[in-house]
C-alpha cells in the first residue's frame, strides 16, 4: 500500500461479508441458517444433518431456543460470508451486543404474523446505534395468519420510532419461508431457493473496511475452550494481519498489556473450523495460545498497542443468591457441593458471559449473581446441575438504584397476545402488579395484543399465573424499558404452603388425606425432610403436615375391605416455576437429580409462622 494514499477507509477484503442474524425469539433465525448452510453446499447430498444444526447443546435442542451466539461461514460466488446466529430472548441480550461488534451488516428477521416484538426493537436499536445496514426478512410467509403487508408497515414505524436515518430507512425487503428454504423479493412471485437472500447480502452488506498493512488490531467478541488447546478467542480482525506463531500483545481491560504467542489459528467453514496460516483485516478467526484472555480485550501488534474501546453491555436488572446446599440431603446426588466448587464455576461463567455479575455477600457460602432476567439465571443453574453441581437459590429480586435521593427500579415493556375471552382476567391480574396499559390492538382474528409498562418486580411469578389464567394459550414477551421511581408495594403469593414436619418417605395414605387441603408437589415414595415444602395450601397460612404417616394394620380388618386410594397427580415444578413460586422465607434446592422447595429455616419450632393474612416473614 503506497504511503501517499488518502486517509479514507479502504476495503480490507472484497471477498468477505460479515453478517449477524437478529430477531425476536422463535422468528426462525436458526432455521434460516440451516437453509443457508444446505444451499451453499456445506453438506454432502447424502449427509444426515440434525434440524437446527447451530443449536448444538442439549438445553438449546430441548427448549427450541438459541442461548449462545455461534459463528459459521458459507461460500457463495467466490465470497466467504461469515454468519453469526444470535439468541432471541432479551435475557441473552449480552450475546447480541458483543456479536454486533464483529459484523458489518444484519439480517433482521420478523415473523409475518406476529410482527415486530420487544426483542425486535432491542436488537434493531443496537444495530442502528452501530450504523449497521439492515436487510429486512419477513419470515414464515406460509403461515395461514400471515399478514406481510401490515407487518412491513409496522417495521417502518419501528425504524422511524428508533430515529433511523434516511439511508437506514432505505432497506431491502425479502419474504422468506425458512423451513422450505425459499426467499423472494416479490410476494407475487413464489421463491424457489435462498439465492435472492445471498444476492442481497452481497449487494447490501458492505465488504469489511480496514488496512491489511497497518499494525494488528483484533477485538475478542467470544470465547471457546478446548481440552487440548485451552482457551480459544473468537475475534474480528479490524486492522493488519496475524500469522501462526506471531508474537502479539493483549491489551487487558484493566489497562495492562500482556505479551503472548499465537499457537493455533482457525477460520470458520460451515460448522467446522479449519486451520489456517494467516488472516487479515475483515476476517473472523479463532486464536489459541492466550490463557487469560477475556471478551472485550484487544489483540494488537507487539510494538504498537492500540486497544479498541471495550464492548458496552446494558446493566443487569435481576439478582439471585446462589448458596451451598445446606439441606439434610446435601451431597447425596451431586458431585460438586462445596463453596469452593461454586466459586470456581461462577468464575468460569464470568469469563464467557459479559452480561452477568457476581458479588460477595455477608456469608462465605453465598454469592449474589446479577443477570438480565429470570430465564438467563435459570439457564445458568440448569447448566450447573447437569454438570453435577448442587446449589440452593433464593427468590429472584430486582436491582434498584438511587438517583437524586430517590429509589428507582427497572420497568419493562410487556406485550401480551391472548384470545379475546381471556383479556379481562389478564388485565385484572396485571392491575394488581402495578402495570399500566399503553396500547390495545385487535386484528380481528380472535386474539388481542395488549401492551403494558410494568415494574420488573411485577413480572416475577407472573408467567405461571398467566399461563394458568389463559389455559396455556397466551403469549407474553417483555423487554427492559427504563429506570423509573419506585412504584409501590406489589402483593406476593396469595396462598401458603404445606411443610413437611419430619424426615421420612411420603406415603400414599398421608397424601390422600392432604390433597383436600391444596395442591401436592411430591409423589408417594419421595424422600422428605423437616422444612421441605410438600405442596401449596388452599388458604393463606402455612401448615406443618405429616406426609410420612402410614396406615396402621391390625388383624381386625382385611386390607381389601378399604376403598382404593385415588391420588390426584402431583404438580411437579420445573426450575423456572419453582423460582417464581417461592417467597422470601423459602429456597429452591437444586441437584442433578431433583428440584426441591424448602423453608429457609427448617426447624418448625424456630421458624416464624406465616400469619393469616399471608404476608410471609421477611428473611
Amino acid at each position: 500500500m503506497p504511503a501517499s494514499r488518502k486517509p479514507k477507509p479502504c476495503i480490507a477484503n472484497p471477498n468477505r461479508r460479515n453478517v449477524a442474524i437478529i430477531a425476536h425469539v422463535d422468528h426462525g433465525k436458526t432455521t434460516l441458517v440451516d437453509g443457508l448452510l444446505h444451499q451453499s453446499g456445506v453438506f454432502r447430498s447424502n449427509e444426515r444433518v440434525a434440524e437446527r444444526a447451530m443449536d448444538n447443546t442439549d438445553l438449546e435442542r430441548e427448549r427450541g431456543i438459541t442461548i449462545l451466539a455461534k459463528n459459521t461461514a458459507v461460500h457463495y460466488r467466490d465470497v466467504l460470508i461469515n454468519i453469526v446466529d444470535t439468541p432471541g430472548h432479551a435475557d441473552f441480550g449480552g450475546e447480541v451486543e458483543r456479536t454486533l461488534a464483529m459484523v458489518d451488516g444484519v439480517l433482521l428477521l420478523v415473523d409475518a404474523s406476529e410482527g415486530p416484538l420487544p426483542q425486535t426493537r432491542f436488537v434493531l436499536r443496537k444495530a442502528l446505534e452501530r450504523a449497521l445496514p439492515p436487510i429486512v426478512v419477513i419470515n414464515k410467509i406460509d403461515r395461514q395468519d400471515a399478514r406481510p403487508g401490515d407487518v412491513l408497515n409496522e417495521i417502518y414505524d419501528l425504524f422511524i420510532d428508533l430515529d433511523a436515518t434516511e439511508d437506514q430507512l432505505d432497506f431491502p425487503v425479502l419474504y422468506a419461508n425458512s423451513r422450505a428454504g425459499t426467499a423472494t423479493e416479490d410476494l407475487a412471485t413464489p421463491g424457489r431457493s435462498l439465492q435472492p437472500l445471498f444476492d442481497a447480502i452481497l449487494q447490501h452488506v458492505p465488504a469489511p473496511i480496514g488496512d491489511p498493512n497497518a499494525p494488528l488490531q483484533a477485538l475478542v467478541a467470544n470465547l471457546d475452550a478446548s481440552d487440548y488447546l485451552g482457551r480459544i478467542a473468537i475475534a474480528r480482525v479490524f486492522e493488519g494481519q496475524v500469522r501462526l506463531g506471531d508474537e502479539v500483545a493483549v491489551c487487558k481491560l484493566n489497562g495492562q498489556v500482556e505479551e503472548t504467542r499465537i499457537t493455533k489459528l482457525y477460520a470458520f467453514d460451515g460448522l467446522k473450523r479449519i486451520e489456517i496460516e494467516q488472516a487479515g483485516a475483515g476476517d473472523i478467526i479463532c486464536l489459541a495460545g492466550m490463557e487469560s484472555i477475556t471478551i472485550g480485550e484487544t489483540i494488537t501488534d507487539r510494538e504498537m498497542h492500540r486497544p479498541i474501546p471495550p464492548i458496552h453491555v446494558d446493566e443487569p436488572t435481576v439478582s439471585m443468591i446462589f448458596g451451598v446446599n445446606t439441606s439434610p440431603m446435601a451431597g447425596r446426588e451431586g458431585q460438586y457441593v462445596t463453596s469452593r466448587n461454586l466459586r470456581e464455576r461462577l468464575a468460569r461463567e464470568l469469563v464467557g458471559n459479559v452480561s452477568i455479575r457476581v458479588e460477595e455477600t455477608d456469608s462465605p457460602d453465598q454469592m449474589k449473581v446479577v443477570g438480565r432476567g429470570e430465564l438467563q439465571l435459570s439457564i445458568l443453574v440448569e447448566m450447573m446441575r447437569r454438570e453435577g453441581y448442587e446449589v440452593q437459590l433464593s427468590r429472584p429480586e430486582i436491582v434498584t438504584r438511587e438517583v437524586d435521593g430517590r429509589v428507582v427500579e427497572p420497568v419493562e415493556e410487556l406485550i401480551i397476545d391472548v384470545p379475546e375471552e381471556y383479556q379481562g382476567v389478564v388485565i385484572a391480574q396485571l392491575g394488581t402488579r402495578r402495570a399500566t396499559m399503553t396500547k390495545m390492538v385487535n386484528h380481528g382474528s380472535g386474539r388481542v395484543r395488549l401492551e403494558f409498562r410494568i415494574p420488573t418486580r411485577g413480572l416475577i411469578g407472573f408467567r405461571s399465573q398467566f399461563l394458568t389464567d389463559t389455559r396455556g394459550t397466551g403469549i407474553m414477551n417483555h423487554l427492559f424499558a427504563a429506570w423509573e421511581p419506585w412504584h409501590g408495594p406489589i402483593p406476593g403469593r396469595p396462598r401458603g404452603v404445606l411443610v413437611a414436619d419430619r424426615t421420612g418417605v411420603a406415603t400414599s395414605y398421608a397424601l390422600y388425606n392432604l390433597q383436600e387441603r391444596g395442591v401436592i408437589f411430591v409423589h408417594p415414595g419421595t424422600q422428605v425432610y423437616e422444612g421441605m415444602i410438600a405442596g401449596e395450601n388452599a388458604k393463606t397460612n402455612d401448615i406443618d403436615v405429616n406426609v410420612t404417616k402410614e396406615k396402621k394394620q391390625t388383624n381386625m380388618r382385611a386390607s381389601t375391605a378399604d376403598e382404593a386410594i385415588r391420588l390426584v397427580p402431583p404438580r411437579i415444578l420445573n426450575l423456572e416455576e419453582a423460582l417464581e413460586f417461592i417467597n422470601e422465607d423459602e429456597l429452591v434446592e437444586v441437584t442433578p437429580a431433583s428440584i426441591r422447595l424448602r423453608k429457609r429455616i427448617l426447624a418448625a419450632n424456630r421458624r416464624p409462622r406465616r400469619d393469616q393474612e399471608g404476608s410471609g416473614p421477611r428473611a
